[in-house]
């Protein structure tokens, strides 16, 4: 059903194609704008200054134990716009590769990794910190019209000394997070329209969660979709819930910890690409990036703090 939070209020606008939204201390929101391929900062009164110029296509966003911020840079994407929506693509021609990055708070970037047993990252999407220091993230891989790549999930530390593929195969894994106690990993699979769950036995270690059959690596499906529905990034609040953004519905979907899916929040203008949210205290802030826009609401719990802040 849809829920009855606040009304969805306008942040800001003539976003290009934001995600990876983290909500500070200030009431402000740093986030990404892939398309623009910065990580901007917005007011709250809704103005809009860029914190870094990466490139390529900036993605996931989470402050790290340094309070920099660390990013997954997919390498890019062809854009497309219909009837006034803007849709990513496939790899464009001059993709850049997939890295992770981080962003210094005076908005230098180093480059921390580039690849995993040897092998490049493709897209790396979305991004979570654990109170350990280190980061979980998905490399959903990119599509190149004839063939796309098969994702994976893989840990690695803010330093820049360690990294390791934990789940592959996996189909376009895209949203990540961590319950509140940290004793499970939540990913979205965008085009299945499913989230997976696994037990975290350690920093960079999963197991078997809930009962077989079991999906990658062991996982326990949290849900599924039904219908047409795709997915993309998500964010736990308080309660535990995994909120999820879900494309072509244009909502955040609202799933319980024993995987019911409780309500879907829309939001105010009708956008496919309703990509991510975040939290602060008790305010939730949606991205929907094919209108350019950042949303704030009520929302009915806390939100999860994430392990790290600014």
């Amino acid at each position: 059903m849809v829920g009855d939070e606040g009304a969805m209020e306008l942040v800001a606008s003539g976003l290009e194609f934001p995600e990876g939204p983290i909500a500070c201390a200030d009431g402000s929101v740093v986030l990404v704008e892939i398309k623009r391929g910065t990580l901007s900062r917005v007011a709250p009164d809704g103005a809009v200054e860029v914190v870094a110029d990466l490139g390529g296509g900036p993605n996931g966003a989470a402050v790290g134990p340094d309070g920099a911020v660390y990013v997954c840079n997919n390498g890019g994407f062809e854009w497309h716009d219909r009837a006034g929506i803007t849709a990513p693509g496939q790899q464009p021609a001059d993709y850049s590769g997939g890295r992770i990055e981080r962003v210094a708070p005076d908005g230098a970037v180093t480059t921390l990794y580039t690849e995993v047993d040897g092998r490049g990252l493709n897209g790396p999407n979305d991004i979570v910190f654990d109170h350990d220091g280190g980061f979980w993230f998905t490399d959903l891989g990119k599509n190149r019209g004839r063939d796309m790549d098969v994702g994976r999930v893989c840990y690695a530390r803010a330093d820049g000394t360690q990294i390791v593929e934990v789940v592959h195969p996996i189909m376009t894994p895209n949203g990540i997070g961590l319950s509140p106690d940290g004793s499970r990993l939540y990913v979205a699979e965008t085009q299945t329209g499913r989230v997976w769950e696994w037990e975290v036995t350690g920093p960079g270690t999963l197991g078997p969660a809930g009962v077989p059959p079991r999906g990658p690596a062991g996982a326990h499906l949290l849900h599924g979709f039904g219908g047409f529905q795709l997915l993309d990034s998500l964010a736990v609040d308080g309660a535990g819930n995994v909120c999820v953004a879900t494309l072509v519905t244009g909502a955040i979907s609202v799933i319980r910890p024993d995987g019911a899916l409780d309500r879907q929040v829309p939001v105010a203008e009708p956008d496919p690409f309703v990509t991510n949210i975040c939290f602060g205290g008790d305010t939730a802030y949606v991205t929907s990036s094919g209108r350019g826009l950042l949303y704030r609401t009520d929302w009915p719990y806390p939100g999860l703090d994430p392990a790290f802040s600014m």
